[in-house]
């Protein structure tokens, strides 16, 4: 498109230092980027300089006490949530700086904010949407400056850090939610419910010459009109890109073999820790930018720039027609129908080829680490074929509840909280109930040997089968009903890869507390032993067909105490319950 700059501009930009809100980025020429401080100041300056078509707004505090920034921008009059849903604009949610090293969304969105409202790109974009730009999300990440922050990374000069100062990966915490700065963006997406969110990262990885690479969701997962929305953003996207001289990828280029160039690459639908796996469940789009780090920084921060402009245009030419289409999803998700609902997703073994653009290189063995190592040769281009995975599909399918989901009271506060900071509806159960349910046994339980993000992870098999419980007073009813049932089910389902459970929220349940020892033991299997020949002959085949059963002493103890009263019924049972009716 006619706004978009070309590339080969960008590694020669003069630097602009009396040109009114420009970063400290762009006067360096793109070879530095400012402090925190910078931001604060510059959402303040863009505020006043257009005071009718931007407003500056805290929408968080960090651990370390700093205000988290919002720029909204809109020259349709509509500068706060209410008025955008009032004249039923489409509202676009751009995000830099989640990862604070990876810092080329700051500038660009900067930048292009700045531009679009001189009308030199995108002209009258911003009539028909509202902007929501947050420069820096991990804030105090930012602040953890540092010149080798990045080491494989070309600029700028000196860059933020990855986590926060909690040592948070944000970008693994959009569904567990644990952080402060998550909340905070959590609230801010349930106050202005935005059509899209963009999410500007730069990658690691190997070295070639491809400069940016963009990924949608929905999809490969999602409704069907929603997919084929996001094919359609991404391909204009990538289109208007391509235009402007870059050399765009529609998937993220890490290799299946990590630096194996020849395994190629594999598509899939993230799981929901991340934003684009996240947005989708909420019947949104979501769209991640990730610039190629080894590009020199100016040119990451044009190629951003340039995303950011189409965006802008794409959503003010289709954000209508979008919009009712994520309306129409919503209503649907509303009322479910009993198709089983995909929450994970792999590519298949189905292998296309492809024409990839690397450099030369060669496979040696490192003297130093003594592993196989790739070594590039960046003067001279050569273009790769290699396999390329994307026929993604479900590999985990579960049915709808028939009414919802129960969470008993003990659980009631804490899971509460976390539904209401996905805005998941839910309403308390005053009085102790009998109920028909589903309940959830694990058949197999392993906790990860590891912390992961300040947790231990979890992973059952098991099924749901039917059970008559009480339930106490103080029991949360999550009803399947709701737009956000997707979303519902990837936090409470067991078995999904971001649920509760996975990320170690019941782990207590799953872990043994009470045990018979190995003498009475003994005396309660030779009791069961001779009343019961049906129970005899079964131990009996047991030894028969399990040689590692029948060696182990403490294995054949357990095939007893499982069998008798004093066995614990609730090890390895799920708390929260599934309801077929809703309860009074």
């Amino acid at each position: 498109m006619r706004c978009l700059l070309p590339l080969l501009l960008a590694v020669a930009l003069p630097a602009f230092a009396a040109e009114p809100l420009a970063t400290l980025s762009e006067q360096s020429g793109f070879t530095r980027t400012g402090r925190y401080q910078e931001v604060i100041e510059l959402c303040d300056a863009f505020a006043s300089r257009y005071p009718k078509a931007v407003r500056c707004l805290d929408f968080g505090t960090t651990p370390q006490g700093r205000p988290m920034k919002a720029l909204v921008a809109s020259t349709s009059g509509a500068l706060d949530a209410a008025a955008a849903r009032k004249r039923g604009l489409p509202v676009v949610l751009v995000q830099g700086g989640i990862h604070a090293g990876e810092i080329d969304g700051k500038d660009a969105g900067f930048l292009a904010l700045r531009e679009v409202l001189e009308g030199k790109a995108a002209a009258g974009a911003l009539d028909r949407q509202v902007l929501v730009f947050v420069p820096v999300f991990n804030v105090d990440g930012h602040e953890r400056f540092g010149a080798w922050n990045r080491p494989n990374q070309r600029g700028p000069v000196e860059m933020g850090w990855r986590t926060t100062a909690r040592n948070h990966n944000l970008n693994r915490d959009y569904l567990k939610a644990d952080s402060p700065e998550m909340q905070a963006m959590l609230a801010l997406v349930e106050a202005w419910d935005p059509l899209a969110v963009v999410d500007l990262h730069a990658t690691n990885g190997a070295q070639f010459e491809h400069d940016i690479a963009i990924q949608v969701e929905p999809m490969h997962a999602g409704p069907a009109a929603l997919r084929a929305i996001g094919r359609q953003w991404r391909d204009g996207v990538i289109a208007d890109l391509a235009a402007a001289g870059s050399l765009p990828l529609a998937f993220y280029p890490s290799f299946v073999t990590d630096d194996d160039p020849m395994s190629g690459f594999s598509d899939s639908v993230a799981p929901p820790r991340f934003s684009t796996g996240y947005f989708w469940l909420r019947n949104r789009l979501a769209m991640l930018v990730e610039t190629h780090s080894w590009r020199p920084y100016p040119e990451r921060v044009r190629s951003t720039r340039n995303t950011v402009v189409s965006v802008l245009e794409h959503i003010a030419t289709h954000g209508p027609a979008w919009q009712r289409a994520v309306r129409e999803a919503d209503a649907a998700a509303s009322q479910p129908d009993a198709a089983p609902v995909p929450l994970a997703f792999a590519a298949t073994d189905k292998v296309r080829m492809i024409d990839f653009r690397g450099y030369a290189y060669t496979r040696e063995r490192s003297e130093v680490s003594g592993a196989l190592m790739t070594r590039y040769d960046e003067s001279t281009p050569q273009v790769w074929t290699v396999p390329m995975r994307d026929d993604v599909q479900p590999v985990l399918t579960v049915a709808m509840p028939g009414a919802g989901y129960v969470v008993p009271p003990e659980h009631a506060e804490a899971v509460g909280a976390k539904l209401r900071t996905h805005g998941v509806g839910f309403r308390l159960l005053p009085e102790a109930l009998e109920l028909e349910v589903q309940a959830f046994r694990a058949r197999t339980q392993q906790f990860s040997a590891g912390s992961v993000e300040g947790r231990q992870t979890l992973a059952v098999t098991g099924a749901w089968a039917p059970e008559r419980r009480t339930v106490g007073a103080g029991a949360l009813f999550v009803p399947i009903r709701q737009p956000k049932s997707r979303l519902l089910m990837a936090m409470l389902e067991p078995q999904a890869p971001d649920s509760l459970l996975a990320w170690g929220h019941f782990n207590n349940h799953f872990e043994r507390k009470e045990y018979m020892e190995a003498y009475v033991a003994e005396d309660v299997a030779r009791a069961m032993l001779a009343k019961d020949p049906a129970l005899r002959a079964e131990f009996g085949q047991r030894l028969a067909e399990d040689a590692a059963f029948a060696a182990s002493p403490s294995a054949r103890l357990e095939f007893f105490y499982r069998r008798h009263p004093s066995w614990d019924e609730r090890y390895g049972l799920y708390p929260v319950l599934r309801v077929d009716v809703a309860p009074r």
